[in-house]
C-alpha cells in the first residue's frame, strides 16, 4: 500500500486512479498522517434486473398525504 501526500494526489490523480483501478489501495495523507484511502471500486457482478422487487413492497395510498400543520410547517408558515 503506497502513501502519498495531498500535493502528490491532486498533481497525479489520474495517474493514481488508474492504479487503484487496478486493485492497489493508496493512502492520501497530510503531514504524514493518514486521511484518505483510494481504492479500487467493486461493483457488482451481476447487472441489475428491472422488477425484481415487484410484488414485496407496498406504498399505500395515502402515503404523500400530511397533516395539515406539518404541510404547513414544511412551507415554512408555522
Amino acid at each position: 500500500m503506497r502513501t502519498v501526500n495531498i500535493h502528490e494526489a491532486k498533481t497525479h490523480l489520474s495517474r493514481l486512479l488508474q492504479r487503484a483501478a487496478a486493485g492497489e489501495e493508496i493512502i492520501i495523507a497530510k503531514a504524514g498522517a493518514p486521511l484518505a484511502k483510494l481504492g479500487p471500486c467493486h461493483g457488482t457482478s451481476e447487472p441489475r434486473r428491472p422488477g425484481l422487487w415487484r410484488g414485496k413492497v407496498r406504498i399505500a395510498d395515502d402515503f404523500d398525504v400530511l397533516p395539515e400543520d406539518l404541510a404547513a410547517a414544511f412551507r415554512g408558515e408555522g
